[in-house]
């Protein structure tokens, strides 16, 4: 007897402009897009950098580490590929690397009651297949002492 396929949730199609931070995700590293000339980093990846105006892009591996920016905990079991997973929250967090540089994942391992903005978060790399590695987060302990 055969075991039910798995049912994965829906994953993300790269564009050319995040092609690096999924090809980074997939080879186990957390990376950025930064700008050569002027070092800002930005996130979701663009094609010129946000501060300076430069093409000269590159993703660079981030630490991965930040606090929680905003949430919102997910309850609907409509959408496919999240029905075990409610309640499941949804997290944007400020990284460390700089003021208002945001990632968006999921957070987990926390209880929604527990989550609160300013709750301090690592990264970690989820396979999903083959070809897809989805950054998460997950409660960080003990916060490492930002520079800023």
């Amino acid at each position: 007897m055969n075991s039910p396929a798995k049912v994965l949730p829906p994953l993300p199609l790269p564009g050319l402009e995040s092609r690096g931070f999924w090809e980074a995700a997939r080879e186990g590293r957390f990376a950025i897009q930064r700008c050569a000339d002027c070092r800002h980093w930005f996130h979701p990846p663009g094609v010129i950098c946000t501060q300076c105006g430069s093409e000269k892009l590159v993703f660079e591996t981030a630490s991965g580490l930040g606090k929680v920016y905003s949430f919102s905990v997910m309850y609907d079991k409509r959408v496919r590929g999240f029905e075990q997973r409610v309640p499941y929250i949804s997290v944007w967090v400020e990284l460390d690397e700089q003021p208002l540089l945001i990632a968006v994942g999921n957070l987990v391992g926390v209880d929604p009651k527990d989550v609160r903005i300013g709750l301090p978060v690592e990264v970690f790399l989820e396979k999903l297949t083959d070809d897809v590695t989805l950054p998460q987060f997950r409660h960080r302990e003990r916060p490492e002492v930002s520079g800023r």
